[in-house]
């Protein structure tokens, strides 16, 4: 989704606070650039760690988790879209299977204004600035897409410098669009400085046999590493795109971005919808997942006391799980990867001070990795793990050695139940 060359790009604050709507974005036109080869089978993939995942469980009508997506409010003249993106869960909800559902609707309850007069059609659009950014790595979703003339789903991401730098010195990797007259077809963009608008660097992908994206669900992916970005659909690699393909104009994919999906209506690459066009209509998400293959990474069991492990609780990965001593067996609850980032990472998640606390005795839970200061760890050559901006140590309450006992931050004190060998 990419800024519009007819104005001039900006930022827009489309939600109230500090919320950067980052906003913006698209094509004109479908993105120029061949792919460097034909479909391939992608290459098997190193060993990854999963930094980020939603799998959107939940009751149905639920609106998304806020501590993992911010919903965008507003319209956008950028691109002369025609809908409203609303707050909540009015057009972006679970439906109590495992899906996220973005709806458009041609309807307009509240009233809303757009740049054209008063709206016609209402939306949604999510991104996790400020919530969660990543630098490399593997993003991908898995999705089912609408169909009909003027829609516009998209999976993508921004640079999360572009309320220092602005559109497209940002940087913008589009993962995945679609537009409606092209049902068997999405494109993968990449837009920064001297390639935005309908000049960005892309290629297409195109289903055999007169398929269309909105029949199933299909998983796009980008493989994303320092100077190349690879991009797939059902693990079928379609295009690589590097700095020798951009014209020696600025490669600006070096650094974190975030992500953001989004159903648009109307525009001036989908054109409006017409009198084919069946509403309400719908982009429905499977998951989220953002993995990374740390190469100063370090996986295994951290055991500590009476010879005992670090355990997430029942090995739940929930959000806000206890982590505790118990007897080391090996499962997946005890497997923490030391990562190169600094934090400690354990079923998808990291470990976390609770309500970013400082002091003795603050609890330690998992939590979603955020890149927070109480997510931070140094594993010392003393075998303390300190978190820096506590200055304390991890700690076994109460220097119990039973099964269950929480482990907390504490000042560090040389004990025995502040020892730890980790990977």
């Amino acid at each position: 989704m990419h800024m519009s060359r007819f104005s001039p790009p900006h930022l827009r604050r489309l939600l109230t606070g500090a919320v950067l709507l980052a906003l913006a974005g698209t094509l004109l036109q479908a993105p120029t650039g061949a792919a460097d080869d034909a479909p391939r089978a992608a290459a098997e993939p190193a060993p990854l760690a999963v930094v980020f995942e939603d799998t959107f469980d939940g009751p149905a009508g639920s609106a998304v988790n806020g501590a993992r997506w911010q919903l965008e409010t507003g319209d956008n003249v950028n691109n002369h879209e025609r809908q409203y993106y609303t707050p909540g869960n009015a057009n972006a909800a679970l439906d109590g299977q495992g899906n996220l559902v973005i709806t458009a609707r041609r309807e307009n309850p509240n009233n809303y204004n757009c740049w054209y007069g008063r709206c016609e059609y209402t939306s949604a659009r999510l991104n996790t600035a400020g919530r969660f950014t990543t630098q490399y790595g593997r993003v991908e979703a898995r999705l089912r897409v609408p169909r009909g003339q003027g829609m516009w789903p998209a999976f993508w991401m921004l640079g999360n410098d572009i309320g220092q730098i602005g559109w497209p010195a940002s940087g913008e990797i589009d993962v995945m669009e679609n537009v409606g007259f092209e049902p068997g077809t999405v494109h993968g963009t990449l837009h920064g400085p001297g390639y935005s608008g309908s000049e960005g660097i892309g290629a297409a992908y195109s289903l055999p046999g007169g398929q269309a994206f909105a029949d199933g669900f299909h998983t796009f992916a980008v493989d994303w590493s320092p100077g190349r970005i690879s991009w797939s659909v059902d693990g079928q690699v379609y295009q690589t795109r590097t700095p020798a393909d951009l014209g020696g104009d600025p490669w600006v994919f070096d650094k974190p971005f975030f992500l953001i999906l989004n159903l648009a209506v109307g525009g001036y690459w989908p054109g409006d919808p017409d009198g084919s066009t069946v509403f309400p209509q719908q982009l429905v998400v499977d998951y989220v997942r953002v993995s990374t293959a740390d190469s100063g990474a370090r996986t295994g069991q951290i055991s500590g006391l009476a010879g005992k492990c670090v355990d997430v609780a029942e090995a739940n990965s929930a959000n806000g799980t206890p982590i505790q001593l118990y007897d080391c067996n090996g499962t997946a609850a005890q497997s923490w990867t030391v990562a190169s980032d600094g934090t400690l990472r354990a079923l998808g998640k990291c470990l976390d001070v609770a309500d970013n606390a400082t002091g003795d005795g603050a609890r330690l839970q998992l939590w979603d990795c955020n890149g927070g200061p109480n997510q931070q760890w140094v594993v010392t050559a003393a075998r303390d793990i300190v978190n820096p901006q506590a200055d304390k140590c991890l700690d076994v309450t109460d220097n119990s050695t039973a099964n269950g006992t929480r482990l907390q931050l504490w000042t560090c004190a040389g004990t025995a139940n502040q020892k730890w060998s980790a990977p």
